[in-house]
């Protein structure tokens, strides 16, 4: 597996993040065969299962999960392959796009707020908040006064959720441009796959530098103890899922999350 010492993909608060001093492929050293990525992954998915169980009967801790990443770094697929074992009980995947116009007359976390999880859920954020300090901030929507004010709003609403018992895990799907270029190639290729094409895939990818600056600036700011960024090498893709399974397994374990007690003496039942 991938080496459970996360710190090396882990966004420092007291510094400033280049995603240039992140490689977008897995380590060399230590680097696993496909089928030991995939042994591995499987045997995460059945922790994360019993993890996952404990935190919807327990109910006293919550898990939001955050995915950015640049057009094709695997955000739909990271979801799908990691939680394909997990029971869909307790766990919800949320996608954010465009605002609609009620959404956009309210404050930008209007509609996140309502989509975070409660206390016994695990929520997966398919883009996030961190849209509107993104594609806003690039093609100019807010200005840098507004972005910098967004940066102390956001920090101040994952605090709150940190304090309701929410950890917040965020984590960067790091893809090369080159990479990037393959996977919109092989989408163009395959008919089957045109629907997931948007005019902005193509737009954005002229914008690469303005956006690669706007999620390096939006790391430094709000990467947290308490909601940390990871920025996690997605140019492969078995890695990436194996990658990010650990990483979940890892955040639900230092809960020490326990099951609750019973709701009646069991010693006294006796089956006939």
């Amino acid at each position: 597996m991938p080496n459970t010492d996360y710190t090396p993909w882990y966004v420092s608060p007291k510094g400033k993040c280049q995603l240039s001093d992140f490689d977008t492929e897995p380590p060399t050293q230590g680097q696993l065969s496909g089928d030991e990525l995939a042994a591995h992954l499987a045997d995460m998915g059945e922790k994360l299962d019993k993890l996952q169980s404990t935190l919807h009967a327990a109910k006293t801790r919550g898990l939001l999960v955050v995915f950015q990443g640049m057009d094709t770094s695997g955000k739909d697929g990271v979801i799908r392959s990691v939680f394909t074992h997990v029971s869909p009980l307790g766990v919800r995947a949320e996608a954010f796009g465009v605002p609609t116009e009620l959404e956009s007359r309210h404050d930008f976390l209007w509609r996140i707020h309502a989509k975070a999880p409660a206390r016994g859920e695990m929520v997966i954020f398919n883009r996030s908040h961190y849209e509107d300090v993104l594609v806003t901030r690039v093609r100019g929507v807010i200005d840098e006064e507004t972005c910098q004010q967004r940066y102390g709003n956001i920090l101040h609403f994952e605090s709150l959720l940190h304090n309701a018992g929410i950890s917040v895990l965020k984590c960067y799907l790091h893809i090369s441009k080159s990479e990037q270029k393959k996977r919109l190639q092989a989408r163009l290729d395959d008919p089957r796959k045109h629907w997931k094409l948007q005019p902005s895939d193509f737009d954005d990818r002229e914008l690469w530098p303005q956006f690669n600056q706007a999620y390096e600036d939006a790391l430094s700011a709000t990467s947290t103890p308490e909601s940390p960024w990871y920025v996690v090498p997605a140019d492969s893709k078995p890695y990436r899922d194996s990658f990010v399974a650990g990483l979940i397994v890892q955040t639900l374990e230092n809960m020490k999350l326990k099951p609750p007690k019973p709701s009646f003496n069991l010693s006294k039942v006796k089956l006939t």
